[in-house]
């Protein structure tokens, strides 16, 4: 080896070692920061199941633009505090990007980093409008927002004449989200809640929550909360003699509410912002099913997994449009040129300075051999 290639070889590895980590090893390495454990860990574990699947099939094809993909998921029990120093850990370790975070209170314990840090932070699995406004670069949602489904569910309420409608929320960041969203939609209409209940995160002690709401005799319960708490509403205020409707929001966890309740859940109802899961009605559901059936017994269909099964696949495509060294300014830029495009009929519309990528809501109801139907 002469001198010049012994020095071109040199700056060559120089070059190389000043490169970000991700640049450097032929894989795209994203971080995810969810609760795998906890009253919330079904939220998180379905979540990171179904963007794995579609990972793993991604990788199993050559990846994209001929890097694979990681993604590496650390557990914060659905507590901020947790959520912050994982993203801080993340961030030091030099991931490409945060993908599939999972609850408003940690995402929004996790934004000042994101924005601090220049760091692409996609597909939260929240609606609150807190993670939406103010509009920031290096934020992009893929589901509708809680304002968008609590709409719905006033509308479906009012629409059948039911007008005392009362909301039983979690009391943080996530809950209130939730709860000015039904006064929102109850506003124009010269309504306000009839009663309000509370519940502390991660905890099932709602008896002080029946005692305020049963007593007005609610048309409709709107609930805001995870599946565990939920549930426990749903039992307590029935054997309270309550006889109304329950409403929830996808954040809830569908399925895992559906376990939690068994048949007790019959009727109860939960707005949506996937396309249904469980049918082969659409062709992402048929492309979703076939990606669950391949990877095996223990991936079962439902929505929070469709949720991280799409997060995954639409953030692909920026991958994809961003070209083979993909840089964080680079994939934001291709993220915003998704316009008005179908990923099997889930349309997904970013822009220079539109950063919510759908609007879609849908109703949903649980039955008593514990599946969902539409």
């Amino acid at each position: 080896m002469n001198r010049r290639d012994a020095i071109k070889r040199v700056a060559a590895a120089s070059a190389a070692l000043s490169l970000p980590a991700w640049a450097q090893s032929g894989r795209i390495v994203l971080g995810q920061s969810a609760a795998m454990s906890g009253p919330a860990a079904q939220l998180g574990i379905q979540m990171n199941k179904g963007a794995k699947i579609f990972f793993d099939q991604l990788n199993a094809s050559g990846g994209v633009n001929g890097q694979t993909v990681e993604l590496r998921v650390l557990d914060d029990g659905y507590e901020p505090d947790r959520c912050k120093a994982n993203t801080e850990r993340l961030i030091k370790d030099d991931v490409f990007g945060l993908l599939g975070y999972v609850g408003t209170p940690t995402c929004m314990a996790a934004l000042p980093l994101v924005n601090e840090a220049k760091i692409p932070f996609f597909g939260p699995f929240t609606g609150a409008e807190s993670l939406r406004d103010p509009f920031s670069k290096w934020v992009f949602h893929v589901r509708a927002s809680y304002y968008d489904e609590t709409a719905l569910i006033v509308k479906q309420l009012t629409s059948l004449g039911l007008r005392k409608i009362a909301v039983f929320y979690q009391n943080d960041a996530y809950g209130k989200a939730g709860l000015e969203g039904v006064r929102r939609a109850l506003r124009p209409l010269g309504l306000e809640p009839v009663a309000l209940g509370t519940v502390e995160r991660n905890t099932v002690e709602v008896a002080k929550a029946v005692a305020d709401i049963a007593p007005s005799k609610p048309d409709g319960v709107v609930q805001i909360g995870a599946y565990k708490a939920c549930a426990a509403f749903v039992r307590a205020a029935r054997k309270a003699g309550y006889g109304g409707t329950f409403y929830n929001v996808s954040f809830v966890g569908t399925q895992a509410l559906a376990d939690e309740l068994g048949r007790e859940g019959r009727g109860v109802m939960v707005s949506q912002v996937m396309p249904f899961p469980f049918s082969t009605t659409t062709q992402i559901s048929r492309e979703y099913l076939d990606a669950v059936q391949k990877a095996g017994p223990e991936a079962q269909p439902n929505y929070s997994s469709m949720e991280g099964y799409l997060c995954a696949k639409v953030f692909t495509e920026g991958l994809k449009r961003a070209g083979r060294n993909p840089s964080r300014e680079s994939l934001v830029s291709a993220l915003e040129s998704i316009q008005n495009a179908s990923f099997g009929g889930f349309r997904v519309d970013f822009g220079p300075k539109r950063h919510v990528g759908s609007s879609f809501v849908d109703l949903s109801m649980l039955t008593e051999d514990g599946k969902v139907r539409r």
